[in-house]
């Protein structure tokens, strides 16, 4: 997994390569769970939502506000907040365990695709219900 740059591929598909890389398998976006979620794990009834920090509104280094149009930018980011709120909650109530990665994981000298891929797979094989992964 170590020849893949981060910098250079969009933060879902290098969750997903290495994601596969480790042996598991899954759905994309399947539009029949709340939120379609980015990763659908059937096997072990998980999924696995990849979060832009921008559009999400994360509070981390790569969020920041807009300077301008915050009129509009500001009430979508809160929807946006508010939706990965009722999604997660509508799939835990449907029995599905729940994960976020923030993009901020997955960006930066320090971060490693391959040690959130490791978090995740430790998760997946347990019994949490929620795991959210961040800088």
């Amino acid at each position: 997994m170590s020849g893949i740059r981060a910098k250079d591929t969009k933060p879902e598909i290098l969750v997903r390569r290495a994601l596969h890389a480790l042996g598991f398998r899954y759905r994309l976006h399947d539009r029949r769970l709340p939120g379609s979620p980015d990763i659908v794990l059937p096997r072990h009834r998980a999924v696995v939502f990849v979060h832009g920090c921008f559009w999400h509104g994360h509070d981390c280094r790569l969020f920041k506000e807009p300077g301008t149009r915050r009129d509009f930018w500001l009430p979508k980011i809160e929807r946006n907040r508010a939706n990965d709120t009722k999604h997660a909650t509508a799939l835990a109530n449907a029995g599905w365990r729940v994960a976020t990665v923030w993009e901020c994981a997955l960006r930066g000298k320090l971060a490693s695709v391959d040690a959130v891929a490791a978090r995740l797979a430790q998760w997946l094989r347990g019994t949490s219900a929620r795991i959210e992964i961040r800088e």
